[in-house]
């Protein structure tokens, strides 16, 4: 299963597409000013060292052959002023631009996470959470430098080259087109290389995404691994992915490192040519010593803005597919959202109604159908029934964790679609399956969804559900630091402070979904008390597989086949003698033995 679902790669488009870059300007645009003036400093820098090789060919033909002492110390001064300039305005330009790049990083990563918290739950449903996170982390890194300096050098070198030209041809023209002879041989080789180099970074972006996946669930996954003794086949799987993104490495990086040599070649090439155009073609009298020297400098200095350009260009190859996966997170729809005239749900009283509800979470898979039912406000439903019947989908609906596909669900006659997520789910307090701890204090833990609460509030929360004694136990108290998912508690702790959480949060509609399912017999009967008091007055949804948990409800609905197929007290149900009697007795059965 692993195995085929990590090396999944996910498809990109194989053209560039032109579109990605553009949207990439609105986070370019906002530090435009910066950007200017780190350019305007570069081209200071760029003109400052092109002075260097005019001031040698001065010297070498006046100066020095004069015996010109005098005249060769102002050159040397000026030309070390000319380095000065050069090296002082490209550091305050590289300072600039590092703020730049950490300012973009930080804008990208800022509407990733809200974008992110905002997805439904199909979409994490569907992907492994290290895919996810890569976009986060590694993706913005990468390209933050191709939105920053990217953008300054391409114009900044561009002009270099136009800077060099216009020295060149100052100097000799001649010699600057035997210069310029070599760019058309570097454009063919460019062109080979720039399609296979695109792909094959692609490739490495899909391989990275697979291990960073599966790393991310092992990792994770740990103590189920010992437990089942798979470290050897998780090893396995681990080489395969591993093997797979070196593999996809190397050859991007061959493709990657045939231009630095290329531009190295062509570069000599065209320096041989300048002296034996130079020296045997052009007559020796047009051509100085200074000349000679000026020109292989200046084209040693031309092939430089070639060569940072290629890199520029392998960086953009690089990360354009870096760049199109964050704007795939960024379009993906949020589809759970206010829709347009949505207005605030007014503090409700709880009366529920379920009408024609039809639900799927895949095509032509249908986990509801056409249920109806309603729920007065302050009544307490028990939901039950085999696994997978429906239970806890019923009760995601109902926090429009997913969308309807068919049917209307309403609150005291407002419909849950037309009103806003927040009013609608700031009025309900939901305790999912997972109880899931966050690093941190057990104070913040429990006060995670309202941090207005005082201490005297949140230990009276924690009281009520048998959570206040072992908390106090611990080394800090409720200021106990907890790892990342609470793994220094127990299942049972977990749940508890979960719980506490949820009844601090003060629900006018309770949602407890498999809420004492790791709890203990002991500390289930005595939550029971706390737990009758919090649902008085509440319109409650209790989904439990230990029965006795239910028992008091107003209502319990067996859920099965798509639909509610029993509805009643437990004693009613019970007298019918039909699904949810043989399920109850079951587990009494089970307790005898």
């Amino acid at each position: 299963m692993a195995r085929n679902r990590y090396n999944i790669d996910e498809v990109l488009e194989t053209p560039f597409d032109i579109r990605h870059f553009k949207r990439s300007f609105k986070y370019i645009k906002r530090h435009s000013k910066k950007m200017i003036i780190s350019l305007i400093l570069s081209i200071f820098a760029a003109v400052s060292g092109l002075l260097g090789p005019i001031i040698t060919q001065y010297a070498l033909d006046k100066t020095i052959p004069a015996g010109d002492i005098r005249g060769l110390l102002i050159l040397v001064l000026m030309l070390v002023a000319t380095i000065a300039i050069s090296v002082i305005f490209s550091n305050i330009r590289a300072r600039i631009m590092t703020v730049v790049g950490q300012d973009i990083i930080f804008e990208i990563r800022t509407d990733l996470f809200k974008h992110l918290q905002e997805l439904p739950f199909e979409y994490y449903d569907n992907r492994p959470h290290g895919k996810i996170l890569i976009r986060v982390v590694n993706y913005v890194n990468s390209v933050s430098d191709m939105l920053s300096n990217g953008i300054v050098n391409i114009i900044l070198e561009l002009l270099n080259m136009f800077f060099i030209m216009v020295f060149m041809f100052f100097v000799s023209v001649s010699l600057a087109l035997v210069v310029l002879a070599g760019v058309p041989i570097f454009a063919l080789i460019m062109l080979f290389i720039k399609r296979r180099q695109r792909k094959a970074w692609q490739q490495v972006s899909n391989k990275s995404s697979n291990l960073n996946a599966y790393l991310q669930e092992s990792i994770t996954g740990t103590r189920i691994t010992q437990v089942f003794t798979r470290e050897e086949e998780n090893a396995e799987i681990f080489d395969n992915l591993s093997n797979a993104y070196r593999g996809a490495w190397m050859k991007a990086v061959k493709y990657s490192n045939m231009v630095a040599p290329a531009v190295d070649n062509i570069s000599m090439l065209v320096r041989a040519a300048i002296y034996a155009v130079g020296l045997l073609i052009i007559s020796p009298a047009g051509v100085t010593l200074g000349t000679i020297a000026a020109m292989t400098s200046y084209a040693a200095s031309f092939w430089q803005p070639i060569i940072n350009l290629s890199n520029i260009f392998n960086n953009f190859i690089n990360n354009i597919a870096y760049l199109e996966r964050i704007f795939e997170t960024l379009d993906e729809p949020a589809t759970i959202c206010d829709k347009e005239g949505a207005y605030e749900l007014p503090e409700i009283k709880g009366d529920i109604s379920f009408e024609n509800v039809t639900f799927s979470y895949e095509e032509g898979k249908t986990v509801l159908e056409n249920v109806s039912f309603d729920v007065r406000s302050g009544e307490s439903i028990a939901l039950v029934g085999p696994t997978g019947a429906g239970k806890s989908t019923i009760v995601s609906l109902l926090s429009r964790f997913y969308d309807l596909r068919e049917g209307r669900i309403t609150i005291d006659g407002n419909s849950i679609s037309d009103v806003t997520l927040h009013s609608l789910r700031s009025q309900m307090g939901i305790m999912l399956q997972d109880s899931f701890i966050f690093s941190g204090t057990i104070f913040d833990n429990v006060r995670y969804g309202r941090l207005d609460a005082d201490e005297d509030e949140i230990k009276a929360a924690c009281k009520t559900v048998c959570a206040a004694e072992f908390i106090e136990q611990m080394p800090n108290g409720y200021m106990t630091e907890v790892n990342e998912r609470g793994s220094m508690l127990s299942g049972g702790q977990k749940q508890l402070i979960s719980f506490a959480r949820t009844l601090l949060s003060d629900p006018k509609i309770l949602v407890l979904d498999e809420a004492t399912s790791s709890i203990d017999a002991k500390t289930e009967r005595l939550l029971q008390e706390g737990l009758f008091r919090l649902m008085k007055g509440r319109t409650s949804f209790i989904i439990a597989h230990r029965l006795s948990t239910i028992k008091n409800c107003d209502r319990i609905m067996f859920v099965d086949n798509k639909g509610i197929v029993e509805c009643g007290t437990h004693d009613e149900l019970i007298n019918r003698r039909g699904e949810y009697y043989k399920l109850y007795t079951s587990q009494h059965e089970e307790i005898k033995v």
